[in-house]
């Protein structure tokens, strides 16, 4: 796997608008800069990418810029939206549809962090683990 790391870098000239486009950009990203991650690892990420970009799409007026890098033992994604209100994890109930993106967000990712950019939106940046394939 590829352990020299790779800064965060726009890959596109539009950032994605929906959770399949992003897969994809992502999962081009894998191929190249982490080809031996184990397919259980590439799931998770694009899991959380999926999830991260239809947020910011639904709740937040859309992605402003989208950005991966590849890190030591695992990969850096930065989704960033217009919007100033963080992230909330809401009540889960199982009779309605939704409200689990940023549980699982959280719970794959290894660190996440928002960082709030007031009069332009937020930057969420979530850190996720690729192991070598067995």
């Amino acid at each position: 796997m590829h352990r020299e790391g790779r800064p965060p870098e726009r890959l596109t000239n539009r950032s994605p608008q929906s959770g399949d486009r992003a897969r994809e950009i992502t999962r081009g990203f894998l191929r190249e800069a982490e080809p031996g991650a184990s397919e259980a690892d590439v799931d998770a990420v694009l899991l959380g990418v999926s999830e991260l970009v239809s947020n910011a799409v639904r709740h937040a007026g859309g992605v402003t810029d989208f950005r991966l890098g590849s890190r030591d033992g695992g990969v850096l994604v930065e989704v960033s939206d217009a919007s100033v209100r963080r992230p909330r994890t809401v009540q889960i109930n199982p009779s309605v549809p939704g409200g689990f993106g940023w549980l699982l967000v959280r719970e794959l990712a290894t660190d996440v962090t928002v960082t709030l950019r007031p009069g332009e939106g937020k930057t969420i940046r979530a850190s996720f683990p690729l192991r070598a394939a067995a």
